[in-house]
């Protein structure tokens, strides 16, 4: 899908909610991982990937894989400090996946879309070993891979199981997290939007004859507007799940930019955010469920029910807003801007 064009701010109030850091990068930033122990990368625009390894301090710039400079990185998922995987976006052979294992020194090719008109949206590992990759509908059907050597090779599930509702459904590439793997229930979830907004769910993908189901979820609909961010997390033994999305091309519109699923079935809440939202994580030491867009930043505490944006401090009232993705404690958004989470904002 088209990216966003947002507006260049910058925030240097350490009380704000982010807490900005030096990323040396113009770039649109769409892909974020924080793989823990300080090390975090990040993938945007021009080819760039970003890493760290000590928590942010200092960022560095990676070579740009062969033939890449002019690549979209909308995602990146990483393993330790040396290795990681980037997923360009872009139809047909402009979708890719390269691979590094020397802390970014020099990538590999390790995937190209075999699909002409396709368009990869989403890049995500439950383990060093198992990935898997969604892109947009080819065909009336979406194609679906996975990989169980780590991304060195890929594999397609059935191309005609995931039927598409309709032929301006698609995935939105906003943030890298349309796709949501449950290893432990061996379930898959992606969220939908420029025409049918539903959940799609694959059960026993490790099976050989997987099942799959669409529900209609309560959220924005259009061309521009549906579903972008899947969220989850345990509580016991029940998952609790958080959608967000609403229009990319009506960002301060609150109808449809929210849902939850606990007990069994998605409900509404009862305070929208504050807008059009492109991710959503929970954040387990602020027990907080955050969720972040172009117009602002909200938090919920009570696992979507109610949300409530995070205000910034009467010097930085433009704090908090055009962020694109999440790796909690880190958000990534254009013109090079990344942050850390400031725990302090969460109180009330």
């Amino acid at each position: 899908m088209p990216r966003l064009v947002l507006a260049i701010l910058t925030i240097t109030s350490i009380h704000a909610q982010w807490t900005m850091q030096q990323s040396h990068t113009t770039a649109s930033l769409r892909g974020i991982h924080n793989v823990g122990r300080g090390v975090v990368w990040a993938s945007g625009t021009q080819g760039t990937v970003l890493h760290t390894t000590d928590d942010g301090q200092t960022w560095h710039s990676c070579a740009v894989p062969d033939g890449a400079e002019k690549l979209d990185f909308r995602g990146v998922q990483a393993f330790d400090a040396n290795t990681a995987i980037v997923m360009s976006s872009g139809t047909g052979g402009l979708s890719r996946l390269y691979k590094t294992m020397d802390a970014c020194r020099s990538w590999r090719l390790v995937f190209r879309n075999p699909d002409a008109d396709g368009f990869w949206d989403a890049l995500q590992f439950t383990s060093p070993h198992f990935g898997m990759l969604i892109g947009d509908q080819v065909g009336g059907h979406f194609p679906a891979f996975f990989s169980t050597d780590a991304g060195e090779t890929w594999q397609q599930f059935d191309p005609k199981a995931l039927a598409a509702a309709d032929k301006k459904q698609s995935f939105f590439a906003a943030s890298n997290t349309s796709l949501l793997v449950d290893s432990a229930g061996d379930q898959l979830y992606m969220i939908t939007g420029g025409g049918t907004t539903s959940l799609i769910t694959m059960d026993g993908y490790f099976t050989t004859m997987p099942k799959f189901g669409q529900t209609h979820l309560n959220l924005a609909t259009g061309v521009t507007a549906g579903g972008f961010s899947l969220a989850s997390r345990a509580d016991g033994s029940k998952i609790i799940m958080m959608a967000v999305g609403g229009d990319f091309k009506a960002p301060e519109r609150r109808t449809g930019t929210a849902t939850f699923f606990t007990g069994g079935k998605w409900q509404a809440p009862d305070t929208l955010p504050n807008g059009y939202r492109s991710a959503v994580a929970y954040y387990a030491a602020g027990k907080a469920w955050i969720t972040v867009g172009p117009n602002g930043t909200d938090i919920s505490t009570d696992d979507g029910r109610n949300w409530r944006a995070l205000k910034p401090k009467a010097e930085n009232p433009e704090a908090g807003k055009n962020w694109n993705a999440l790796s909690l404690p880190f958000v990534a958004g254009p013109n090079g801007r990344i942050a850390k989470l400031n725990p302090q904002a969460l109180k009330p």
